[in-house]
């Protein structure tokens, strides 16, 4: 039998530019169902490690806390490298948490520059091998904690109504790079 999960939070970053240091927005569209019901907001730095942490408090402290039933991330990094222990947010909220990809990631790229260009790349490298394999599912790939592949395959089946990704994370995507931009951009 199939959870249903109907109540999510999707988290994306704002685009910034490559040469940026410091922190960057990120955004928390939040759904019942097919209505947004509220937008959270935080920093992370980039290339940082509080990604993780900001997402749990962000979460933990709002209003939509109760009733949430999943958490949707636009990757397993924010603000260039500054990467989610999917594990860890999950322990802490008690929450399925599912990284969402259009494409699969070129695994063998994000090594590279973790390993060569990035402060504690090794531990970064570490938290996305610990993610788990990137699955294909609905047109997506994904990784996941706290969750099957089966109710993660209908989780977005169910709220991807205007693009193969679910529509918390659309719409985080929009409110981020209209907020950073002064518009947002079509790609979502």
């Amino acid at each position: 039998m199939t959870q249903r999960i109907s109540h999510l939070v999707g988290f994306d970053d704002a685009p910034f530019p490559p040469n940026h240091r410091g922190d960057v927005l990120l955004v928390g569209a939040v759904y019942a169902g097919p209505r947004l019901e509220g937008v959270l907001s935080g920093k992370v730095r980039r290339d940082g490690v509080n990604a993780t942490r900001t997402i749990v408090r962000l979460v933990s402290g709002s209003r939509y806390r109760d009733h949430l039933q999943a958490v949707l991330l636009q990757g397993i990094t924010f603000a260039g490298f500054n990467v989610v222990d999917l594990a860890a947010a999950h322990e802490a909220l008690q929450l399925p948490v599912i990284t969402v990809s259009r494409r699969q990631p070129d695994m063998a790229a994000i090594r590279s520059a973790l390993l060569q260009h990035v402060p504690g790349g090794q531990r970064k490298w570490g938290l996305i091998q610990k993610a788990g394999p990137i699955e294909a599912v609905a047109g997506v790939y994904v990784q996941r904690a706290g969750i099957s592949l089966r109710d993660t395959e209908a989780l977005i089946q169910r709220s991807a109504c205007n693009s193969k990704l679910p529509e918390p994370l659309r719409t985080a995507h929009l409110i981020a790079g209209g907020i950073a931009q002064g518009e947002s951009r079509h790609r979502a």
